[in-house]
């Protein structure tokens, strides 16, 4: 049996355990130490001498430190009330435009994103903050959800980014260049969901009514309230690109800088520090889980010899590399009505990357494609948190909104995905929006 037919088993055996509502992370574990017994030929000794290492081996990577310190750091935000002073910035300066406050709202979310890392963190923390507003000055229920759904995207999107973390230790890439690769394809996603906004406003102007003008000693004091948060994501990103510190130090001085803001703001007092931990833990606990069940997964596939085989059929079809990539996405968006952000990762890149890597786009060097690839691969995945039938963000949302029909939201969020299509389409054509960054700040 070919590697590429016993893949496409454990692949099944997989997808048999999610349908029965196993965790993904045990579901991963049990396919690939399935796969792992079969290909060694029945024998247990094998798979014991692996598991014996395995744990040890992944965890004990100082690399993935980084994940609970930005964990944490987005913890320390989201209890220190820090979300509520990023949205009064915003709204300051685009509430009393027609569908300004719901630009605030995504304007917002782009600026959590910044000292978070996690969409669906960015998702409810912003969608508590900033759904009373818009409830207030009567913004529709779908234009209400849609956006705050869509915003929450942006908290992966906006470095620095959990699931980028893992890309970037899957495939032993350069973390601050991926982080930095990430500003302009995220700035423009918020400018794409503004634009959304503008136009479904232009649209339909009871949608999105206007908010009264700030004064601007009002404005002022918004930003002061805000400098200290924009100050954080600059030493996180900064520090990390400019070489005073790895991406683990940064991540400690961002979390213990969000720590100190949190309660000198007087947002976070005994109670959300250990909240902040507690949750911290719980989510780490979860994807180191999930990082264990994909390592026993992807040695399987390994040993199956199916990411070579898959690379080389790819490499002889002679098939388009944009035709690959496409299908690739395409897959991705698949995947998305089934799985989370990180188990797609996890499961895909070991698979992908090495298809990737040996076809040529727009002559890109190995690192400027890997690059290019793991930012095509977050705004895919993060469209997954969107789309129906998961859509995770969407949940979050309307869970908050319990007067919305979940269909409502649904629909409120079609116009951002077109947003989101069309900025992958700008990115496949054009590499050079994500790399730009890259080779103008190169240490």
């Amino acid at each position: 049996m070919s590697g590429i037919a016993i893949g496409g088993l454990i692949f099944c055996g997989l997808m048999s355990l999610l349908v029965l509502r196993v965790p993904i992370g045990i579901a991963m574990f049990t396919a690939g130490a399935t796969g792992y017994f079969y290909l060694t030929d029945g024998q247990a000794l094998p798979l014991l001498n692996f598991l014996k290492n395995l744990a040890y081996a992944r965890l004990s990577n100082y690399d993935i430190v980084v994940i609970p310190l930005f964990l944490l750091m987005g913890q320390f935000a989201t209890h220190g009330g820090l979300s509520a002073a990023l949205f009064r910035f915003v709204e300051a300066f685009m509430g009393h435009f027609k569908g300004g406050i719901a630009m605030a709202a995504i304007g917002a979310c782009a600026g959590f994103g910044a000292i978070c890392g996690s969409s669906l963190a960015t998702a409810a923390t912003m969608g508590q903050v900033a759904l009373p507003q818009l409830r207030r000055f009567g913004y529709s229920g779908a234009l209400s959800t849609g956006a705050l759904a869509a915003g929450g995207t942006l908290g992966i999107m906006i470095p620095p980014s959990v699931p980028l973390v893992i890309y970037a230790i899957l495939t032993q890439e350069s973390i601050g260049k991926l982080f930095m690769a990430a500003v302009l394809p995220g700035l423009i996603a918020t400018a794409g969901y503004m634009l959304v906004v503008k136009i479904i406003v232009t649209l339909r102007p009871q949608a999105g009514p206007a908010g009264p003008r700030v004064p601007w000693a009002e404005r002022l004091n918004a930003t002061l309230h805000v400098a200290p948060v924009l100050l954080v994501f600059l030493v996180v990103i900064v520090g990390i690109y400019g070489g005073w510190a790895n991406p683990t130090e940064a991540a400690a001085i961002g979390a213990a800088a969000c720590g100190v803001l949190a309660v000198v703001s007087g947002g976070m007092r005994g109670r959300g520090v250990v909240d902040s931990i507690l949750g911290t833990a719980q989510a780490t606990a979860m994807i180191y889980l999930v990082l264990l069940g994909a390592d026993m997964l992807n040695t399987a596939l390994a040993l199956s010899q199916m990411p070579v085989e898959l690379a080389a059929w790819v490499q002889a079809s002679a098939l388009s590399p944009m035709v690959v990539m496409v299908a690739i996405l395409v897959i991705y968006i698949f995947l998305g009505c089934v799985m989370d952000s990180l188990a797609m990762i996890l499961l895909t890149i070991p698979i992908f990357y090495p298809v990737v890597m040996g076809l040529d786009f727009y002559g890109l060097t190995s690192t400027d494609k890997s690059v290019w690839f793991g930012i095509l691969a977050l705004m895919v995945v993060e469209i997954g948190l969107v789309h129906p039938p998961v859509g995770m963000n969407v949940f979050i949302i309307n869970r908050l909104a319990k007067d919305v029909p979940l269909v409502e939201t649904f629909k409120g969020v079609v116009p951002f995905l077109l947003s989101d299509f069309m900025r992958i389409a700008l990115l496949l054509a054009f590499p050079s929006i994500s790399l730009v960054l890259v080779h103008t700040f190169k240490a």
